[in-house]
């Protein structure tokens, strides 16, 4: 007889599994200020470490020039 996990015999028990325990994700939408606290320290040094304002206003300006304005 083949062996099972305990998580795999309280599933056949009926008993509930935690999802995390189970290796399984939740498939819930994470809230908007979860995903900026994590994106905002990467943009920060992505702005440091690119030059900040100079860089943009140069991208700026080479847009502007390609769309003719």
């Amino acid at each position: 007889m083949a062996r099972t996990s305990g998580w795999t015999a309280l599933r056949a028990q009926g008993r509930r599994v935690p999802a995390a325990l189970a290796g399984q994700r939740s498939s819930g939408t994470r809230h908007p200020l979860v995903a900026v606290a994590m994106v905002l320290p990467l943009a920060v040094l992505l702005f440091v470490v690119f030059g900040g304002w100079e860089a943009v206003l140069t991208q700026a300006s080479s847009v502007a020039g390609m769309l003719g304005r």
